[in-house]
């Protein structure tokens, strides 16, 4: 195992299993630069890891089971599903904070992180923010 491997996996672990966003801040260099379906572009490590923040109190205690995972280099590559319940506030990109659902969400996504020195200083998240949304209930019932 490399260490693109070695930090997506302690990313993974410090997101789901621990909560931990100290841990995840260290994974991240200073100017790291992330990009997510919700967010875009993200720039900076505290700016990557308030959107942990904001994801992890959402849906806190989810899990994240790896189907593909890969290494090519000084990037990993994740395929897998994430699972929880919207337990916590829900905070939009526009700055509005929606209550819990209390609904299930499970979503398959990717996620690639590429590594120097030990440190993401790349990112991407893809999931598909719709389904998501749509597992919220938060989409209107109609069609546009």
């Amino acid at each position: 195992m490399g260490e693109a491997r070695e930090v997506m996996d302690r990313l993974t672990d410090a997101v789901t299993k621990h909560t931990d966003l100290k841990a995840v801040g260290e994974l991240y260099a200073e100017d790291a630069v992330a990009f997510t379906p919700d967010e875009g572009e993200l720039r900076g490590r505290d700016t990557i890891v308030e959107y942990w923040r904001t994801m992890t109190e959402a849906v806190p205690g989810a899990t994240f089971e790896v189907l593909h995972s890969y290494e090519a280099g000084d990037t990993a590559i994740d395929e897998g599903i994430y699972r929880g319940r919207n337990t916590g506030p829900l905070e939009l990109p526009n700055g509005e904070t929606l209550p819990p659902t209390q609904k299930e969400v499970r979503i398959r996504g990717v996620d690639i992180a590429t590594v120097k020195d030990g440190r993401i200083v790349d990112y991407r998240l893809y999931f598909d923010e719709m389904d998501f949304l749509g597992q919220l209930g938060l989409l209107p019932d109609e069609p546009f």
